[in-house]
């Protein structure tokens, strides 16, 4: 018998209008453990909307942990998300798909929730005619994540973003 638990399979799914309040609650989580900045909720829970709302502004999916209980209930989980925004390319003439606010919840993190959601955008991506990749930003002493995003084939593209937020 292993002392590892089984963990149950993940299945990746666009948001709905039902994961309004839990992206907004992860994002808010994400931006205060990633930059420590404490985020207004309402504007956040009014920018999760907006973007679930209207796909050409955003889109997010989200990964959820579904296990089968006693052979017929099924009971989901939902473990992470990210968001994709794009960016056109003049250099390319085709659009680059961006990573954003990705959050996996600490009970599902190292268990393979956010290289889930990756194959899964990157697969979406590669059968989009005129994608022409993926792109994320990280904070710079985020090793954990540089070396996660490495590990799925991602490069550092050696840009630093720079802006001016009003």
């Amino acid at each position: 018998m292993s002392d590892h638990p089984v963990l149950a399979p993940l299945r990746i799914r666009a948001a709905t209008a039902h994961d309004r309040d839990l992206l907004a609650q992860w994002a808010l989580a994400m931006a205060y453990e990633t930059e420590h900045k404490q985020l207004d909720a309402a504007t956040v829970t009014a920018g999760v909307e907006a973007a679930i709302a209207d796909p050409a502004r955003a889109r997010y999916f989200v990964a959820v942990r579904e296990a089968t209980v006693a052979g017929r209930e099924t009971i989901a989980s939902a473990a992470g998300t990210l968001m994709l925004t794009r960016e056109w390319s003049d250099w390319r003439n085709g659009d680059w798909w961006w990573i954003q606010s990705v959050y996996v919840a600490p009970a599902h993190r190292r268990q393979g929730v956010f290289a889930a959601l990756y194959r899964h955008v990157e697969t979406l991506a590669r059968n989009t005619p005129g994608v022409v990749g993926l792109r994320l930003y990280v904070e710079r002493d985020n090793a954990n994540a540089q070396r996660t995003y490495q590990s799925l084939g991602m490069v550092d593209a050696g840009y630093a973003i720079f802006e001016t937020e009003f």
